[in-house]
């Protein structure tokens, strides 16, 4: 053996010893380390979670059943750890898991269902799709498009930011929020690529950094604002006008035109204010200085030519995605003219077709190396599993709250609008609508609060639309909170912007959101919904003529 084969090793490795000698002093010293450690304002926030639920479940008397109680409890403790963040946002989404089952809510088989439900289902098929947009750059093609298109020379940052929310905004009109802001989140971070990461406050980036952050708020914003338009917007409008449908047999149904007369208007006043306030904030003096070292026309075109023209792979997955959008926006129309989902008899739903799609991506080849498709699982590891999980949590709450009974707790605390004065009941009703929206999901707030004002409306001889209307729109309004609604979780998940800067543009957002609605829906929305005709129709409802 060559005498190079070990290295000489030094004298004073014999002397250190390979266990410590003073135990005791180094278990102290651990023992202290790890008090220390665990003596941080996160654990405190750990344990608020259980102890604000144990305190609930103990003292507090909500309603007549012990589970509405432990429902109360429950959604403390989540909400605790989701606001301070003390555990990862998907584990906690997770603890419905567990809680339900412990508490008696429900069974663990019930609960799990929750996180595969057919929305699941149609944000998992949106994004392989937005993955396969990103993985073949049609995203940078699109968004150097939009870029040259908006920007200016100089680049206007106002401007580039309207043209950012007023696609985002038009896409969300004619497809459901969660898939716009999927769609379009690629697209504005695209954008956002070729500007630095760096923040050092006071300097140029930090310009960068606010219009970055107005960009992703933008995005989402634009996604919810643009869904109020039509019916095919939101899963929302959707049930509004069925449950008009279901409890108002003979009264016409609200069609497509008569929501798009009143709920475009009002979506066009609230989106421009929603730019107003973002310039205010976050387009700052020297943003166009900043912004035009990164943004320059010429360069522009420049990167756009040298993507040259669209290949094959990029037209087969704008196909897949125009198929998608066509596919969502017939599967219901009206009435007199029932979309492709009459085939199956209302089995299938919007998640079923994103799938569909979606698997499409692993059969169509991509003309790039023989045998290899447009998508395969390995470039499905960048699926944001946390924003499936977050879902799975909502609707696992939503359901939560119904079978254990806190929801007919809530109903009877809104018996008081009924003693409220005409002109208080909009912005009251739009009020609790978006306050409750901000913790459970659009669809289930309007499930909820609906049938609730119908009765309400009832008693206070009032069109039942003057009430059913200010609700569903103002579950909308979920501004405030990443959980408030999916399209929020898709901008979240960027890193761009933090819960601080949701609350900073969300609150004037929602307030003057439901001042605008409180305004048109006695106005224009008697106009448009024939709700100024009230007298004439007894209280049964069961008479109104067509609209």
């Amino acid at each position: 053996m060559d005498k190079h084969d070990h290295q000489p090793i030094s004298t004073d490795d014999f002397k250190t010893p390979l266990l410590p000698i003073n135990l005791n002093d180094t278990n102290e010293e651990g023992s202290s380390s790890v008090i220390m450690s665990l003596a941080t304002p996160n654990t405190f926030f750990i344990l608020l979670g259980p102890l604000l639920c144990g305190a609930i479940c103990l003292w507090l008397k909500v309603g007549e059943l012990d589970s509405s109680r432990n429902m109360l409890g429950i959604l403390a403790w989540i909400f605790t750890w989701w606001l301070t963040e003390a555990v990862p946002m998907p584990v906690t989404s997770m603890s419905p898991l567990f809680l339900f089952p412990v508490f008696g809510i429900s069974s663990a088989d019930v609960v799990a269902k929750s996180y595969m439900d057919d929305v699941i289902s149609l944000v998992l098929g949106s994004f392989i799709l937005a993955l396969a947009v990103e993985h073949y750059n049609i995203h940078k093609r699109l968004a150097l498009n939009i870029t040259l298109l908006f920007c200016g020379d100089p680049v206007n940052p106002p401007l580039l930011l309207l043209g950012i929310c007023a696609t985002t905004a038009f896409v969300s009109m004619w497809m459901h929020n969660v898939a716009a802001a999927v769609m379009m989140m690629p697209v504005a971070t695209g954008i956002l690529q070729r500007l630095p990461t760096t923040r050092r406050v006071g300097q140029q980036t930090d310009a960068v950094d606010k219009f970055c952050r107005a960009v992703v708020l933008g995005v989402i914003y634009s996604a919810a604002i643009g869904g109020m338009s039509t019916l095919t917007g939101t899963g929302v409008n959707l049930i509004l006008v069925g449950m008009w449908k279901s409890y108002f047999p003979e009264a016409g149904p609200i069609s497509f035109n008569t929501w798009f007369f009143f709920g475009f208007p009002l979506a066009l006043v609230i989106f421009f204010f929603m730019w107003l306030i973002l310039c205010c904030l976050y387009c700052k003096k020297g943003a166009s200085r900043a912004l035009s070292n990164y943004l320059d026309k010429a360069h522009l075109k420049t990167e756009l030519d040298l993507l040259g023209p669209m290949s094959f792979a990029e037209k087969m997955v704008l196909f897949v995605f125009s198929g998608l959008i066509v596919l969502w926006m017939t599967r219901n129309l009206t009435d007199e003219l029932p979309g492709w989902g009459a085939l199956f008899k209302g089995r299938a739903g919007d998640g079923t077709a994103s799938v569909l799609m979606a698997t499409l991506l692993f059969i169509i080849p991509n003309k790039r190396r023989k045998g290899e498709k447009l998508m395969d699982w390995n470039k499905c590891k960048k699926l944001p599993w946390n924003i499936v999980l977050l879902l799975g949590a909502g609707f696992a709450i939503a359901e939560g709250v119904r079978s254990s009974g806190l929801a007919d707790v809530l109903s009877k605390a809104l018996d008081f609008l009924e003693a409220a004065p005409f002109w208080a009941i909009s912005p009251a009703v739009c009020l609790i609508g978006g306050v409750i929206t901000e913790f459970t999901s659009n669809n289930s707030t309007t499930t909820l609060l609906v049938p609730l004002l119908i009765q309400i409306a009832q008693t206070m001889h009032l069109h039942p639309l003057l009430l059913m209307v200010p609700g569903a729109i103002g579950a909308q309004f979920a501004f405030l909170l990443p959980t408030g609604t999916p399209s929020n979780i898709v901008g979240f998940s960027t890193g761009h912007i933090e819960i601080k800067d949701m609350l900073k543009v969300g609150l004037p957002l929602k307030i003057f959101s439901t001042i605008a609605l409180s305004l048109l829906m006695p106005t224009l929305g008697a106009y448009v919904f024939g709700t100024d005709k009230l007298m004439k129709y007894p209280l049964t409802w069961r008479s109104l003529q067509a609209l």
